[in-house]
């Protein structure tokens, strides 16, 4: 429906120049009740502005309206209705709709707004030699379907994984490899061998203090450049990215930098003279800090008492890369929203430093995540591990395949799209902002509010249209159901929930949409015969909605990182 609030707003701007059609458009609603129209214009929001009364307004756009030609064919009733503008979009209209489905295919809802702009999308960024846990799913999940969003709009995208790869826990690691380390181990195990010593350092240097003297002196090793810390480093870095990969490959994540914490050590020497050279660093109780009193927030640590930088310090130098190296429109962070005032901090200091592109700087923050109202058990003790969940959901699914269609071609392939999707669905089918609370039995249903029923309902869309054997005709629709007409209007929003779930910065738009297409899909199949119905016209009809309807879920469900089997 997006195209025809602008397609009317465009036509009433010609008797209402004042405000502009983007505005007018945004001012238009979908009315409740089918039968006051697919959209309603409230002209009170317009009464003080032009000095007019509502029912004055609505008239005369309302005559606007009907002496226009393009408004006719698109049009089939224009009202004005105690001060509401009404409008009824034409069979005709909407079965051009119904035919640019089919046409565009995969580009269905995309768009070019974004063309010669750069988005810059850090997401993820899971600690070195630490097991990928369930803390960096929604991270991962929803800054990637962000960037899908981004680059489905024509913007060029840059997903960052900003890998915390430096800092005094490299000399415990060092030192607990030293002291209990074994490299066949480590290469066989990979990082649960590195996190199992890491943790014994902690619980050995409770007993022993010292251990902590050794690893800060391991630690600054490394920062002077010391060739067997750094060599130790590098092994330790590579065995984490080549797991993190692994991980990264099952959800669909991709990413164009790996650069992460390590490689602006050297570039927050210009970050601290730029602060002190604008008088903004201050000392402060041993440490440097620029204070932000005066905005509401505690002070941005800079320095440690012995010189040390810290993430702020880092952040900021990232920031400033990026800007040199994208020249971006936005850059934008996605992490948990305990960090939200760490991100307000360091952007208020980058304006402060007189850098006006800290407005482009978001943050995007995201609640917790819990199973069953508990955590799961996994070899690591209290930790949640994606691999154990992963590993759960893909052995549920194959359970039910097994019971539900066991000759299914493809098994093990579809089992793994169908259980890896449905931990995927169940975290961005809620907003962002919410805790979510993980239930494996209800996200793997293929009922209800589910990536399986979206994903089953997708392939029986695709079975319907092997079995007719047709080739699908778009060019002459006869419709004669109100399901159907329904259907339609659901499939056309979907360029306009694209666009919200892209300013919103919200990947639960495009979920929530989806059930509902779902929802208005069922309910015409359950009452529109397609293949059974005799009329030709018709069949050839409800099939080309069953390919619209198709087009729709896979492009929403590539989306938001879902894949989408033909047969489940």
């Amino acid at each position: 429906m997006y195209s025809y609030k602008f397609a009317a707003a465009r036509i009433i701007h010609k008797v209402c120049d004042s405000i502009t059609v983007d505005e007018l458009a945004g001012m238009m609603e979908y009315p409740p009740d089918p039968k006051m129209g697919d959209i309603a214009f409230p002209c009170f929001k317009l009464s003080k502005v032009l000095r007019k009364s509502p029912v004055m307004i609505a008239d005369s756009f309302r005559d606007a309206l009907v002496a226009d030609e393009d408004a006719k064919a698109i049009f089939e009733n224009i009202e004005s209705v105690s001060g509401y503008l009404n409008l009824k979009v034409s069979v005709n209209a909407l079965c051009e709709d119904v035919k640019a489905m089919l046409e565009k295919g995969a580009s269905y809802g995309s768009s070019e707004v974004g063309a010669g702009k750069t988005i810059v999308i850090d997401y993820s960024s899971p600690n070195i030699a630490k097991p990928f846990h369930i803390g960096h799913l929604r991270s991962t999940v929803i800054g990637q379907s962000i960037k899908n969003i981004f680059k489905f709009s024509g913007y060029n995208c840059v997903g960052v994984n900003h890998l915390g790869d430096w800092g005094t826990q490299f000399g415990k690691l060092i030192t607990a490899y030293k002291l209990w380390g074994n490299k066949e181990d480590i290469e066989a195990r990979g990082i649960k061998a590195l996190n199992e010593i890491y943790v014994k350092f902690h619980k050995v240097a409770e007993e022993q203090p010292e251990l902590e003297d050794e690893a800060r002196a391991n630690f600054a090793k490394m920062e002077q450049g010391d060739e067997e810390a750094l060599s130790l480093w590098k092994w330790f870095v590579d065995i984490s990215i080549n797991e993190f990969k692994k991980t990264y490959e099952l959800i669909g994540a991709d990413f164009e930098s790996w650069r992460g914490e390590s490689f602006y050590f050297d570039k927050t020497d210009a970050v601290v003279d730029e602060l002190k050279a604008k008088d903004l660093l201050k000392f402060d109780d041993g440490a440097y800090i620029v204070p932000l009193d005066e905005y509401d927030m505690p002070p941005c640590l800079i320095l440690k008492g012995d010189g040390s930088t810290i993430y702020a310090t880092r952040d900021i130098a990232a920031a400033m890369f990026r800007k040199n190296t994208y020249d971006f429109e936005k850059c934008i962070y996605v992490t948990s929203a305990g960090q939200s005032l760490h991100f307000a901090q360091f952007f208020k200091v980058i304006g402060l430093m007189g850098h006006n592109w800290n407005e482009k700087l978001v943050h995007v923050p995201f609640g917790t995540v819990s199973f069953g109202g508990a955590k799961i058990a996994t070899r690591t003790g209290n930790m949640i591990l994606l691999e154990d969940i992963f590993e759960q959901a893909i052995e549920k699914t194959t359970q039910i395949i097994d019971a539900k269609n066991p000759d299914l071609a493809d098994k093990e392939n579809v089992a793994k799209a169908v259980g890896v999707g449905a931990i995927i669905f169940n975290d961005l089918s809620n907003n962002r902002i919410r805790d979510v609370d993980f239930d494996l039995e209800e996200a793997l249903s293929f009922e209800g509010n589910t990536g399986p029923y979206v994903q089953y309902t997708y392939a029986r869309c695709e079975g319907i249209i092997e079995k007719s054997g047709m080739d699908i005709n778009a060019d002459t629709l006869t419709l004669t159901d109100n399901a159907e007409i329904a259907l339609i209007k659901v499939l056309n929003m979907f360029p306009e929930k694209v666009t919200q779930a892209r300013n919103d910065l919200e990947p639960s738009v495009i979920s929530r949409y989806l059930l509902d297409v779902c929802a208005a899909f069922n309910r015409f199949y359950h009452d529109c015969p397609v293949l059974k119905v005799e009329d030709e016209a018709v069949k050839n009809t409800r099939l080309a909605l069953v390919g619209a309807t198709a087009n729709v879920l896979k492009n929403g469900l590539t989306l938001i990182g879902l894949k989408t089997p033909k047969n489940i």
